[in-house]
């Protein structure tokens, strides 16, 4: 549940401070994680207590601590991020750790769920904007099958942060996803930074009523409906049976680049488009720095002192402080270390 290093391509990393959804995807891959690591038939939690939130928000859950599972003998089995499997669901301890993240990141915020689900109370997302708020080195990418969520909160006090580093996308695979992100988006009036997530692609989506009431309306109203298009085909059970026409993806490709929006290809296209697959971020879209080291590291610094113990290895020690340096700290540095101080 931290904010781990991903392999989807758009992303540096991802963070679930929210998971699970009802929307009921036959292709979720969500869904079929989750149901590797949800506690087992005999298992259940070492700590219940930290499973609450049910008689407030009937079906959901809120997850206050890490959940440790017990077997049938009452005896740890292992730790799980999905004590309540696919439940709705908020990880209220995780919303300090893109805080704790020095690096600056592309997150994609709630990647095994759908945040802004219409079943998601509007004070689980202000938590997390808050959480966002505290670390603004990070660019934070929001994807969501309910996009019209978005314009509701814009519409709460402009609660809806509109900034370069906060991305708004929605999924659009069929005709009436498109119509809903596009609505949407207009409805923004220009001002968020937001995206299509074109995945799976399972239609010639420019043939859509949307894509051209919506799309190229913008070259004379002097704006765009949105900033960035991502295009992926299916993976997992079905993929063959569905994979996209090259000449869809043409089609998408052709139009955005008519409107210079930029467009990203996943690894899943390479079958269909071939090795040369475009990879386009926005211009203005805050850069990751790809696992530059900006958090010091001691074993680097002037002020480490170092004594070999031995068979027991080396003992570092901060000599500016005084401080021992605990060996799992040394490749990087303590949180108590004076240069993190500022770093970004």
């Amino acid at each position: 549940m931290n904010v781990h290093k991903t392999k989807i391509e758009w992303a540096t990393h991802t963070w679930n401070p929210v998971t699970g959804c009802f929307h009921g995807c036959p292709y979720c891959y969500a869904r079929s994680i989750t149901r590797r690591f949800e506690p087992h038939a005999v298992e259940r939690p070492m700590n219940p207590d930290a499973i609450t939130g049910e008689k407030d928000f009937p079906g959901l859950a809120i997850v206050k601590e890490p959940v440790r599972l017990m077997d049938e003998r009452g005896v740890y089995s292992r730790s799980t991020p999905y004590p309540c499997g696919f439940r709705p669901t908020f990880n209220d301890y995780t919303l300090d750790y893109p805080e704790k993240r020095l690096i600056p990141s592309r997150i994609f915020v709630s990647s095994m769920g759908d945040l802004f689900g219409e079943w998601i109370p509007t004070e689980w997302i202000m938590a997390v904007f808050e959480a966002c708020k505290k670390a603004p080195r990070h660019t934070y990418l929001f994807l969501t099958k309910t996009p019209v969520r978005y314009c509701i909160l814009d519409e709460i006090t402009g609660a809806l942060p509109i900034e370069n580093n906060y991305w708004y996308g929605a999924t659009a695979t069929d005709a009436d996803q498109m119509s809903d992100a596009c609505e949407a988006f207009w409805a923004l009036s220009g001002e968020a930074k937001t995206f299509l997530s074109i995945e799976p692609l399972m239609c010639d989506i420019t043939k859509t009523p949307a894509w051209n009431r919506y799309m190229f309306p913008a070259v004379s109203m002097d704006r765009l409906c949105v900033d960035w298009i991502i295009i992926g085909a299916m993976t997992g059970p079905g993929a063959s049976k569905n994979r996209p026409r090259r000449e869809w993806v043409e089609n998408i490709v052709f139009d955005a680049h008519t409107l210079h929006i930029p467009v990203f290809m996943k690894d899943s296209l390479a079958p269909v488009w071939g090795k040369d697959l475009i990879r386009e971020f926005p211009a203005d879209m805050p850069k990751a720095e790809n696992g530059k080291k900006l958090v010091p590291r001691c074993r680097e610094c002037e002020h480490v002192g170092a004594v070999q113990q031995g068979k027991r290895g080396t003992s570092y020690t901060c000599e500016k402080l005084g401080k021992h340096i605990p060996g799992t700290q040394s490749n990087r540095s303590p949180l108590w270390c004076p240069k993190r101080e500022g770093v970004q």
